[in-house]
Parts: C-alpha cells; structure tokens; sequence
C-alpha cells in the first residue's frame, strides 16, 4: 500500500559509482585556486642526527619562492596520543626523509628546486634500525626528553630513559600457576618490517587563514573534527575558527587518520600572511616522508591441559613505532586487548610495548594491529596443532572462543556482543575444501595446499567517541542526508543511506546525501576509522529518521485531524495505521501544512540525530581489566596454493573469507569490501615491506622497487560468504566490518605453504627468495 522497497539487505549501487566510474570525480590535488601558492617539503637525508645547521641562502634566490619554514620557527612537539613529534625536525632528525623545511613558492617546480639548495650540517649519531635492537638496555635514546612529553589521552604509559613509547599490560586469571600444569607447551617468535598503504591518491592539504582568524582547511583526510582539535591544541585556535573540508577520497586503509600535512601547511601559510597555500605529497614522500604501517615483533606461548584445551597464554610484542609514536601507541593497546586472537584461553598474561626506531613513524593501517597478531596466534595455533597431533582446524574448534567466555580484557560475551567463530570456521573448511594439512602433489616438482586462520578484532574507539546526523526535507519530499563520515571508497555514504531509507520507508533514490564533508555544517564525528562508521554513525541517522517521522506524524496529524499515534510513515506518505487509504503525502508537509486559508503550522522538518559510544570504560594500567569495544566482530580466512619446488614461486588459487558481520546492509559493498580486503592482505603477505641498510635508509622508496601485488597476481578465485549474528546495538543488527578483510589472509597463506613445503614458514614478507633461504636452512 505504501509503494516502498526494502533497501536494508540489498545490493543497492553505490552512489558514487557514475563519478568514480567514469572518471569526473575531482580529488583535492585535481583542482587549481588561481594566485595559490605551493609548499614543497625538504627531508632529511640522515635517519638519525644532530642538526648543526640549516642554511637557506641559496634556496631563497630561486625565483618565485615567498617563504621557507623550519623547525625553530614552531619546535613544540605534537601528537594524536603522545605529543613526542615535532611538525618540522628541531635540533634532530630522527628517520630518513622527516620534514626539515617547507619551502612557498608561487609554483610547486620551482619550490621543489629551492629544497634542494638547502643544504644541512648533521652530526650523525648511532641507527637504531629494529625493535630488538631498540628494546636493548644499551640501545641509543631516540627521545632523551621522553618523560616530558604531554600525555593526550590517559592510556600511553611510556618508560623515560628507554625507547619504549607505551607499556601495555594484560593480567587474566594466573598465568604462572597454569604455565605450571600445563601438559604441552609450545614457544614462538615472529618478526616483520614496516610497509605502506599506497592509497590510490596521496595526501594533500591547503590551508588558508582569512582576516577575520578563520583557518579554512582542505584534506584528504579520514580524521577532520581531529584536525580541528590539533590545531586548538597545538597552535591554541578556537575550535570554531578551525574549519575543515574533506572531499572524497581515493583511498586511505588508515593512513590519512592521522595529521601530518595540515600542520605542515598551516605553518606554511602563517608564513605567506594566511595566503592560501597547498602542499601535496609526490608518490616517494607519500611512501617515506609520511606515515607508514607497522612493524612487529612477537613472541607466543601457549599451554594446553591434557584434552588440548588452551589453559595458558603469555605475548609479548614489540610495536615498531618507528620515530615517532603517532598512532602506533594506540595499536599496541588494540594488539593486547585482542591478543588471544578468537580464542578462549583463561589465564592471559600479555606486554605490549610501543617502540621507536630510526624508521619512518608508523600510524593507523587496516586491522589496527591485528593482521600482525593474527599472523603470530595463527601460525602458532598451526604449529602447535602438529606438535599435539590434533587437526589444526579440529585445534581450533576445540578452542574457538564463543558466548560466555571472556576476552584478555574480562569483557564477559554474549551472542550480542561476539559473532559465531564455530560456523565462520565451519563453512571457510567446506568452501576452501579442507580435508587435511597435508599436501596434495600435482607434478614432480608441484605440490598443493590449503591453510586456514580465524581472526577477530573489537572496534577500538574512544569511550565517547559519536556521531551525528542531519536530515533536511525538500518540497518534494526528498530528503538530504548529511554527516561528516568520510567516504574513502568503502560506501559507506550508501550504507548510511539505505539506513535512512529504510527508517523512512522511501526508496534509496529519495535520500541525497552530502558527499563532502565541511565541519561548518556536518554534525561532529569522531573519526571515519575503526570498522565504526556504520555503527556510529548509522545510529545517528537512524535518530534522526526518528526525530523526522514525530515531526511529519505531528504535521500529519493536524492535516488529517487525528492523533500523531495513530500513523504510519512509509512510501512517501504518512497515513492512519488502520485505513492506509486515508493519508497525506510528505511533501506536502515537508515545510509544514498549510491551511486553506493560508496559514500554516510546523514549519519544515528537520531530523537530528546522534550517537555515543555506550559503556565502554578505560583499561586498568596493570591488569588491563576493562570494556574496550562494543562488540567483537569474527570470521575465517582460507588459501589454496601451488607451489613449485623449482622456482621457489607459487601461485595462489583461492581465496576465501567468511565472516560474522551482523546484518549485512549491502551484500554486494559487503563482498566487495572482504575481496578487496584479503587481496591488501594477501599482497603485504606475499612481498610488501620496507628494506633499510644499516644507516637506517629505505631501499625501496618507490612503486618501481617496493614490492606489492599487482593485477594479474590475484587468486584466481575469491569466495566471500556471511554469516549474520544480528547485533542489538548495530543499526538494524549490523557490526563493523570494513577491515577485516585483511586480517586473516597472512595467517592463512603462511599456514598453506608451510604444508606445501613440509618447514615452518614464519617470515613475512613471503617471497620466492624468503622460502629459498628457509628451504636452504632447513637442508632442503
């Protein structure tokens, strides 16, 4: 009777497909502001040394250059969680490529050639070039003045007069005295180097401070009501002079969370007199100059009684931070609040430490830290199934955390707040077609296998963290959706409007959503990071759909003389519950209902809605006891490779996910999303990480050396299947889900071939040469 589509549970187009398909859509880099002028920044050639000095003479003849910034015109330190880095090196440089300069120039050719003229005098001083190494007692101090620096946020525990950032504790039941009666234990080590994102599109920010004191910013950043709080913070800016622009994105996986380029430009504009300024990073200072993804050390433990049931669990990892703690000291929480990985295992003990090296600085990355464990709990689950002579699928049924358990954290479960590992696992064995860990040979020199890991990660948000949402109705009866999510090629703008569609019982087609995000006019959001954004901000716009629908029943109810109870809001139209046939369409109340005689009542409706993070509460310091996160969302991955004695090389056949999402909005974003997911995943497994010599300089500074997963090298076929848990408090019963997709695919991937070559393959990356110096070491 109301002429309204499901929407919820479809696979409605993205609406954004026409843009990025056919290539209209403008990026911040794509657009030219005549008279804006362009930044440039100069890099340290050194990874760790004294400045003696900068000299800039030389810089300042080439033509056209306006200004040029550096480190002891703003040598305070900043930070999202640790204020320990400063925007533009002062008095030291810490890793190869950070900000020594920023040149302004009326042309970004002729800034860059002025950054080369500078030339600095360093002192250089001792690299350290790992995590061990910078966990040694007598390793050189990165941060002499680390006990000084400001906390941001209560959880980061850093240790003055070592590189350790932050210190993480988790304390669950007693380890000791279950280590003690343990009857098998197994001992693992696990390390691997810092990679990239490689978003399609670099970063980029303009900067311009108007008269009046206003700060507008434009950025590609996933993060913009953070922008605002940095440079209330740091450069002590009213928050409602900070305005923030974000259009869409091509692509983050984490790394535009964090700020970096907008301070940089702001000093560059403060330079110039508030002109508008842009500075925008070339693919090389997108890879080293700004942040990269972890690096990761970790040694397991894991004890069993006599069934094989997991009793003891002790972790220690080392967070490579890089040179600065950005949001590397939040992943290290995120890594031990999770550090069981989906298992049940009583007794926890667990130290998680944030360390820093002569690298690039490290910050948010798809997972959030947990591919990184996941790969250590997997591998180490496989290796310990073979020890017990148990499946290593059959190892992990027994052990699959379920309702009822609790997490390292003593978060108690309930089906509301974890999905079904059991059936995930379950179906991810039947779809891959697991029988077994051995091999199957195919020729002489061929052998194939098939590996399987289970992953689970908790969305790890501020305890306040929210958002907002506003719904505007036109005369037609349409309605404008806006919010400040930033759509970075997830969809998540058509989730958020399906969302409302459904609530309002239209059709997608009536809901516009505001696909920019401008801070002027988008209610507040916490972050666009986290597998949080449906969550969040799907529950304010699902109280803002609320908040319309009394206002039309309101309007309704003058214009159809009954009580605002006794209708309903569906297909365009509010009407009486009980005769359908007698109602009123919405847009002729859309701006209030007008009588007869001219006057009119309700005015035009407007729904706000938000959301707030519920019962979430801080870790303890010391036993890390606490509620992190709303819900942990779970899942399986599997591979199926081939691999080739001959060549080392192999090829990977399959590929496949299931996860427990909750409802799943859109089934085919969803697919998507998982597809894409395990291929980034699949692609740092295979080759992705950074080289460093030992004067801590990067080898592979470029896309023509640093090895990622090209198309062509794809498995040859990707299954992505769901299993839905509903959850209570997800919008219509959805969890998070955007990165989890690659969580599981390193685990996965190392167990295959470690059955495909008969040794335990524990090394990422795994290339060809990788699984030759293991075969080689192994006396194969």
């Amino acid at each position: 009777m109301n002429g309204y589509n499901k929407v919820v549970g479809t696979g409605a187009q993205r609406i954004d497909a026409a843009e990025k398909s056919t290539g209209t859509l403008k990026y911040l880099s794509d657009s030219e502001i005549p008279g804006m002028l362009h930044a440039y920044v100069a890099t340290s050639t050194e990874a760790h040394a004294s400045i003696i000095s900068i000299e800039v003479a030389e810089a300042w003849k080439v033509p056209g250059v306006q200004a040029i910034v550096t480190g002891d015109m703003f040598p305070f330190p900043i930070g999202p969680i640790l204020a320990d880095r400063p925007p533009i090196a002062h008095q030291k440089v810490r890793y190869y490529g950070e900000p020594i300069a920023i040149i302004i120039a009326d042309e970004e050719y002729q800034a860059k050639a002025a950054a080369e003229k500078i030339e600095v005098e360093y002192e250089t001083l001792p690299v350290v070039n790992s995590v061990q190494q910078a966990f040694e007692k007598d390793a050189p101090l990165l941060h002499e003045q680390l006990g000084d620096y400001q906390k941001i946020i209560d959880n980061v525990y850093p240790v003055p007069g070592t590189n350790i950032a932050s210190h993480i504790k988790i304390r669950k039941g007693n380890f000791g005295a279950a280590w003690a009666t343990c009857k098998e234990t197994i001992t693992a080590n696990y390390r691997f180097n810092l990679s990239d994102h490689l978003a399609m599109e670099t970063r980029a920010a303009t900067v311009e401070i108007n008269p009046d004191g206003r700060v507008i910013v434009h950025s590609t950043s996933q993060s913009p009501y953070t922008i605002k709080k940095v440079f209330n913070q740091f450069f002590n800016l009213p928050v409602g002079k900070v305005i923030v622009h974000i259009p869409l994105l091509g692509g983050a996986f984490g790394g535009k969370g964090t700020v970096q380029l907008e301070p940089l430009a702001y000093l560059a504009s403060r330079a110039v007199g508030g002109k508008l300024v842009r500075l925008r990073f070339t693919r090389e200072q997108d890879m080293i100059t700004a942040p990269t993804h972890i690096g990761f050390d970790a040694t397991v433990k894991l004890g069993v009684d006599a069934e094989g049931k997991l009793i003891a669990g002790q972790y220690t990892f080392l967070v490579e931070a890089g040179a600065y703690s950005d949001q590397a000291a939040g992943i290290t929480r995120a890594a031990a609040l999770d550090c069981t990985g989906p298992y049940h295992i009583p007794n926890v003990w667990c130290d998680s430490y944030c360390m820093y090296t002569n690298h690039t600085f490290a910050t948010s990355f798809r997972g959030y830290g947990h591919p990184e464990l996941t790969f250590a709990i997997e591998r180490t689950m496989d290796r310990f199934a073979k020890q017990l002579s148990i499946d290593p699928v059959e190892f992990r049924l027994m052990n699959a955390i379920r309702p009822g358990h609790s997490t390292p954290t003593q978060s108690v479960l309930n089906e509301n707040k974890v999905g079904d590992t059991v059936k995930c696992l379950t179906r991810a064995k039947e779809l891959i077609g697991y029988s077994g860990p051995e091999p199957v040979t195919v020729s002489e020199t061929v052998k194939r296998s098939k590996g399987v890991a289970l992953f689970w990660k908790t969305s790890t948000t501020s305890t306040n963290a929210q958002a907002g949402a506003i719904l505007t109705f036109e005369p037609d009866g349409t309605v404008n959706l806006s919010c400040a999510a930033v759509e970075l090629g997830q969809g998540t703008k058509t989730i958020l409007a399906q969302i409302a569609a459904e609530r309002l019982q239209m059709n997608l087609a009536d809901i516009h959503v505001t696909m920019d995000v401008n801070t002027q006019h988008n209610p507040h959001q916490w972050r666009t990071v986290a597998s949080s954004t449906t969550y969040l901000a799907g529950r304010a716009v699902l109280a803002a759909a609320d908040d319309a629908i009394r206002q039309l029943k309101k309007n309704a109810a003058i214009a159809l003389q009954c009580a605002a109870d006794e209708l309903s809001v569906g297909g365009n139209r509010v009407f009486v519950t009980a005769v359908p046939e007698i109602g009123i369409e919405i847009k002729t109340i859309a701006l209030g209902y007008k009588y007869p005689n001219g006057h009119t009542v309700g005015g035009q409706i407007v729904g706000v809605g938000n959301h707030v993070q519920r019962h979430l509460t801080p870790m303890d310091k010391e036993t890390g006891f606490g509620d992190p996160g709303p819900w942990w969302s779970v899942g399986a991955q599997a591979v199926e490779v081939e691999f080739d004695e001959m060549t080392n090389d192999y090829r990977i056949l399959k590929a496949v996910t299931v996860m427990d999402g909750g409802t799943i909005i859109n089934p085919m974003t969803a697919q998507q999303q998982m597809r894409g997911g395990i291929f980034l995943g699949l692609s740092i497994a295979k080759g992705e990480a950074f080289l460093y010599n030992d004067a801590g300089i990067p080898q592979n500074p470029d896309m023509r050396t640093y090895q990622m997963t090209r198309f062509g090298e794809q498995p040859e076929e990707y299954i992505v299947e769901f299993v839905e848990t509903p959850s209570a408090e997800g919008p219509y019963g959805a969890r998070g889900i955007g990165e989890y997709g690659v969580i599981g695919a390193a685990g996965a991937l190392s167990n295959s071939l470690s059955f495909a070559i008969g040794i335990e393959v524990d090394e990422l990356p795994l290339t060809p040469e990788t699984l030759w110096r293991l075969r080689k070491g192994a006396g194969q």
